[in-house]
């Protein structure tokens, strides 16, 4: 890759070759409004992404998963009118899945990677799909890097291998990342098991009550096992000894009956806070502090059935943020309305048009379409009119549901978000470091980056990388070129001097 730095990049293009304007940005309407259909390159993007592997899944292939039931344990009428919410004591059926985000199918599931946390409700208003992470954040905050970043940590196309250098040029390229990567080199990048781990909706949602009042909210799965995780050399060698350790824990705990349970607790914002709050509370690479937003018990997450037969329930799964029943809503989050098209546009590629008439995808209430046909389609509605407006009593929408909204306005632009007052992409990572982190974890997090970073990482890279750790943390940027053996200037001008070895 080195014999490419001296050449003069070519135009980015879309695969019909005409120039793109953005590598990084999507067409929204104005710094801070919702993505446009006719954003072409984008939607190209994704879609081409999403047909890049059959049959595994492009992301999150090995995972695993299994039955339960979630159980209201507070009153939140006062912030939404999901029918699955409006009750205390109520119970929803649910499937859940969990996965790795860069192996694939057949990888060891006890690697260092993010954690896919993916439920599905079975509610009476239709399937609520709640698509998120073992993280808060996320290391880009527009999908049309998406796929960028994701190529990255996959095969290289010579060697068909994956490279650390690559993954620390595209993260030194894009300080966005900072936050995302010092979780995923602390401990918690490897849980234990997916019984012992945290569940995060990651991005922002909206809420809706009955009044049509609105809030912005996040949610928190706590795992009532404990967070438990795997230091580096631990992990290693239970990817030695067996690569479905994930899988087999979960499996055999519920056969056990010891089965796992995860609090749901959910941070609330008023609607009006957002457009001043010190920074963009849509950034999916920020977290709210509980100072500002304190966690509010909601309900509590049971697994208690696994799956009869891991294909049928688990791998033609399909889980869509898209899917959200009235009373939920999406926000201003532009990776999270990049997701809303991107997902069920790769379910129909993998597992076919009618994916959500599968037994695993299907709504536990009825169905009234007016879709029709494709391949392996096997429900229909006799001979409803398959138009509409129509004569003959189809169904009808019904106009009364609340739908979210949010204003926006300004021409259309591929930009950034626009600044709050105390945006930046270094500060919370800074914060994670200095003051969540005990002594023992900062110095596995050093040991982790160094680790990685010495693997095949060009020196050059390695210096930019350096240059963004100080920038988080002046210590931990320290420590990281010490153990490199690098020559970095530190950002107060004074020079951290080693030997590069």
């Amino acid at each position: 890759m080195s014999d490419n730095l001296e050449k003069k990049p070519p135009v980015t293009t879309t695969d019909a070759g005409i120039p793109a304007t953005s590598d990084a940005h999507s067409l929204t309407v104005g710094p801070n409004g919702p993505i446009v259909l006719q954003d072409h390159y984008l939607i190209q993007k994704m879609a081409q992404f999403n047909r890049e592997r059959v049959p595994e899944r492009v992301v999150h292939a090995k995972g695993s998963g299994a039955f339960g039931y979630f159980e209201v344990t507070a009153d939140v009428t006062q912030w939404t009118s999901a029918a699955f919410l409006n009750q205390v004591g109520k119970r929803t059926p649910i499937l859940a899945r969990f996965s790795t985000v860069a192996g694939e199918l057949g990888s060891a599931d006890t690697v260092r990677d993010p954690r896919g946390f993916a439920i599905k409700f079975y509610t009476e208003e239709g399937n609520y799909d709640l698509v998120g992470n073992n993280t808060p954040i996320f290391f880009v905050r527009d999908p049309s890097k998406f796929s960028d970043f994701i190529h990255s940590q996959k095969r290289m196309p010579d060697s068909d291998m994956r490279s650390n250098n690559a993954q620390w040029d595209f993260w030194s390229l894009s300080p966005e990342a900072m936050h995302q990567v010092a979780f995923l080199m602390t401990d918690r990048g490897i849980p234990r098991t997916y019984r012992h781990m945290n569940g995060y909706g990651s991005h922002t949602f909206m809420w809706i009550n009955k009044g049509g009042e609105k809030f912005w909210v996040k949610y928190h799965f706590k795992t009532e096992q404990g967070i438990e995780n795997f230091t580096d050399s631990d992990a290693k060698a239970m990817v030695a000894e067996d690569p479905d350790f994930h899988r087999r824990d979960l499996r055999e705990s519920i056969e056990k009956k010891d089965f796992p349970v995860w609090r749901l607790e959910m941070q609330i914002m008023p609607f009006e806070d957002a457009a001043n709050y010190r920074f963009n509370p849509f950034d999916l690479t920020k977290v709210w502090p509980h100072s500002d937003y304190p966690l509010i018990e909601v309900g509590r997450m049971v697994l208690d059935r696994n799956p009869e037969n891991f294909f049928a329930q688990m791998e033609q799964a399909s889980f869509e943020p898209a899917n959200m029943v009235p009373g939920i809503g999406p926000s201003p989050d532009k990776m999270l309305l990049g997701r809303l098209f991107s997902y069920p546009d790769t379910h129909r590629h993998r597992i076919g048009a009618n994916y959500l008439q599968l037994p695993v995808n299907q709504p536990r209430n009825e169905v009234h379409s007016y879709n029709k046909d494709g391949a392996m389609r096997y429900r229909n509605n006799g001979n409803q009119p398959v138009y509409a407006p129509n004569s003959y009593g189809g169904p009808q929408a019904n106009p009364n549901i609340i739908e979210p909204s949010w204003e926006s306005n300004g021409e259309l632009v591929r930009s950034a978000y626009t600044l709050h007052a105390e945006d930046d992409d270094f500060g919370q990572a800074g914060t994670l470091y200095r003051k969540v982190l005990s002594q023992t974890d900062r110095d596995h997090m050093v040991d982790n980056i160094v680790a990685h970073m010495s693997k095949g990482v060009e020196p050059f890279i390695q210096e930019r990388a350096i240059k963004l750790w100080l920038q988080v943390d002046k210590d931990l940027g320290s420590r990281i070129a010490q153990g490199l053996g690098a020559t970095v200037v530190m950002p107060a001008g004074e020079t951290q001097e080693a030997q590069r070895s």
